[in-house]
């Protein structure tokens, strides 16, 4: 356990940022499946509505260091494939 006064501070921060990383980490993914569901369902136009959610909740991600920016590329890269082969 942190002992010093600022080991302390910076154990309660890192437990808010983890909180605050799942959560977000956690919106990309929904919005994500929300996006293959429509696809695995057939829907064109759903999919092309839930993908065009999908990818700010996914650059918001990149932007806040919490997925690698050519990650999102491929998610998005692949989503968009997935939309345009239907």
């Amino acid at each position: 356990m942190a002992n010093s006064l600022s080991a302390r501070k910076r154990a309660r921060q890192a437990e808010k940022h983890r909180l605050l990383n799942a959560s977000q980490r956690s919106r990309v993914r929904t919005s994500i499946k929300r996006v293959l569901a429509a696809i695995e369902a057939g829907d064109k136009s759903a999919a092309e509505v839930a993908y065009k959610e999908a990818v700010p909740a996914i650059d918001l991600s990149v932007s806040k260091g919490l997925m690698h920016r050519n990650k999102a590329a491929r998610h998005k890269s692949r989503l968009n494939k997935h939309i345009r082969a239907l």
